[in-house]
């Protein structure tokens, strides 16, 4: 399989150099994902994330895929503090369909009131 770079337009036009996701080998890799310009962007952690599985769920239906199909996720969060109900929720998702995961702590996203960003890999 070649290479194939991706955008969806209902997700809207990336304003940087980068796709929504690239295809390789049967396998979908995003681009880290946010709530920004959604409703959840004010929203605590939990409502955040979830306005970027949204955004995930778009992306595997348009290649034929489901989020049952996770391989891995990365998720960046600039606070702590919420990390249980995070838990709590992506439990929520995932139901038995564990992905393999970081969680990584980084200071602030290109938005102060961004919380969470969130790429993940799928199976094709």
């Amino acid at each position: 399989m070649n290479l194939q770079r991706h955008n969806y337009a209902s997700l809207g036009t990336p304003l940087g150099p980068y796709v929504h996701a690239v295809s390789h080998n049967h396998t979908l890799y995003t681009s880290g994902l946010t709530a920004f310009g959604s409703p959840h962007q004010q929203g605590d952690i939990c409502e955040q994330a979830h306005a970027i599985f949204s955004q995930l769920e778009v992306i595997a239906k348009q290649q034929g895929t489901s989020l049952q199909q996770l391989i891995k996720v990365t998720i960046f969060v600039t606070d702590l503090s919420d990390i249980n109900k995070l838990r709590d929720y992506l439990f929520e998702c995932y139901g038995e369909n564990l992905p393999a995961s970081a969680l990584i702590k980084i200071e602030s996203l290109f938005s102060p009131d961004l919380l969470i960003e969130i790429e993940a890999i799928l199976a094709l």
